[in-house]
């Protein structure tokens, strides 16, 4: 190349651009974020919600925001997570033993999924090391694939719900105190995913099939009426709101607290603080009584805390819990 173009080229380097786009049962949450030296700027959001048939509404958004290349996540009943302990290993010994230590702990058929795996922590000391093992069907997968493929866009990676949260919560909070531990609940519409974090390293992430839709089921509410019962219930909503909530707050607590007994009796701590996000976190008084039932503290977070906002784009009527609820897995997709 010669060497004024070199110098130019050097001078006004191409903008790095990633979409995050959250598929969700209900909603899909799409992010645009430009990337500079480790610096992150939002430049597009959006959300588009469907009943019954997603491929109609991913198309809108693909066509409506020229989107051409993403990052994707998974959840639900097709997706495995789990944390073992391993003999310590090189990453390339682990990646040739994968699959083998894989069929150990996964209860599908190996050749029925796609697996990876990552080193959270190694200890030279007792020669272990904590391994994170993720699987997904590759028929669930392979269909996902395929409709976007349809629709003209590659998919440039592939996460887990799970991870994209926990990937953008450690962005957005890097001052996180790494001795205590700490709980991320995501509740969606059909699923929620739960992940116990020692500082920023995850030590157990599940999802439960207790989510936003059980609400409105128990209402007898459309998805419409719902989403305006959960932040603002008026009259007969509100009155009939409290047993409906009670009961589903009851049995989502019945579904956490095992795994805080479960993470605590394999550890020397105790989950200290719950952070909330997904649109079913938003239901009013959720937050004071899920704090009650498993006394702990109970927040919300912003998953655009650290992340600058393009000039001329208008956030004004999205507040920051809804930004949480909406699209916490979408940004860490994005990052």
């Amino acid at each position: 190349m010669p060497f004024l173009t070199q110098v130019f080229k050097n001078k006004f380097p191409k903008e790095k651009f990633s979409v995050g786009l959250d598929i969700g049962t209900s909603a899909i949450k799409f992010i645009k974020l430009k990337h500079d030296k480790g610096a992150y700027e939002l430049t597009a959001l959006a959300v588009e919600t469907f009943q019954g048939d997603l491929a109609p509404a991913l198309e809108k958004v693909i066509k409506s925001w020229g989107i051409n290349k993403v990052k994707i996540s998974v959840s639900g009943p097709a997706v495995i997570i789990r944390y073992v302990s391993l003999p310590r290993m090189l990453p390339e010994e682990l990646r040739q033993a994968l699959r083998f230590e894989a069929e150990k702990h996964i209860p599908f058929p190996i050749a029925e999924v796609s697996v990876d795996a990552h080193i959270l922590r190694s200890d030279p000391v007792d020669n272990k090391m904590l391994v994170l093992l993720a699987a997904v069907k590759k028929d669930f997968l392979n269909q996902r694939l395929k409709l976007l493929e349809d629709l003209g866009v590659k998919v440039d990676s592939v996460d887990i719900d799970s991870l994209a949260l926990i990937n953008a919560f450690s962005f957005n909070y890097p001052e996180t105190d790494k001795t205590k531990t700490i709980a991320l609940l995501n509740i969606g519409a059909s699923f929620s995913n739960l992940n116990i974090l020692e500082g920023t390293v995850p030590r157990l992430s599940r999802d439960i099939h207790i989510a936003g839709n059980k609400i409105a089921d128990s209402l007898s509410l459309d998805s419409k009426a719902a989403e305006i019962s959960k932040i603002n219930p008026q009259g007969e909503q509100s009155g009939k709101a409290a047993p409906a909530f009670e009961v589903v707050l009851s049995q989502l607590a019945a579904e956490i607290r095992p795994s805080f007994d479960y993470y605590e009796s394999q550890s020397a701590s105790s989950v200290g603080k719950i952070f909330l996000s997904g649109g079913g976190s938003l239901f009013s008084g959720l937050k004071e009584s899920l704090a009650n039932v498993l006394g702990a503290e109970v927040d919300y977070w912003d998953p655009l805390k650290q992340i600058t906002v393009a000039e001329g784009l208008d956030l004004s009527g999205i507040s920051s819990m809804e930004r949480a609820a909406k699209f916490a897995a979408a940004v860490g997709l994005a990052l």
